[in-house]
């Protein structure tokens, strides 16, 4: 039988470094999927993605267990990932193709897959970075508002229309960018 979230936190907290591990091995890919996307760089994915979970063990304590865990783990990511990117905002932004992320995140292949998946990396590199967020947390990671809310500590409404005109940005960029093909 599978232990809940919960269960390992408390077993963690009493010592069980098993336990940690476990949490950690629940949840490291959907953070490296996340800060790859986000960044644009798989070296600092997993600086980042490694930090946040130093940050949730050492701060362990402290989790309520009012949220879901993989929610409070996900705004200490995005929140390493804000300062990440504060930091490397002389940096042109671009989209590393994590090929295991992006198979992980496709519902069904397609004969394009490379070809698509290199465009939607694109155009996402070129969102502003709170729309990308909102972006992947909706349509990547599946959150639901309420959520990402609770996550990044924006309004539910501000989410939806953060999301809503990535939608119409990545629409107008993925025509660009099919356009320039031409």
């Amino acid at each position: 039988m599978e232990l809940t979230d919960a269960e390992l936190v408390r077993r963690a907290l009493a010592g069980d470094a098993t336990a940690f591990e476990s949490l950690f091995d629940r949840h490291v890919r959907v953070c490296l999927r996340y800060s790859t996307r986000m960044l644009g760089s798989r070296e600092d994915a997993e600086e980042v993605t490694q930090e946040a979970f130093v940050r949730v063990h050492d701060a362990l304590d402290r989790y309520d267990g009012q949220t879901p865990f993989r929610t409070w783990l996900l705004s200490i990511l995005i929140n390493r990932c804000r300062t990440v990117m504060q930091q490397n905002r002389r940096r042109t932004a671009r989209i590393v193709l994590d090929e295991e992320a992006v198979r992980e995140a496709s519902v069904e292949p397609r004969e394009r897959d490379a070809e698509l998946r290199e465009a939607i990396g694109r155009a996402l590199a070129r969102l502003e970075s709170a729309q990308r967020e909102a972006f992947l947390l909706k349509h990547v990671e599946q959150l639901s508002y309420d959520e990402m809310a609770l996550i990044t500590g924006a309004g539910v409404s501000a989410l939806k229309m953060r999301v809503q005109r990535a939608c119409e940005r990545l629409k107008v960029l993925l025509e660009e960018l099919q356009n320039e093909r031409r």
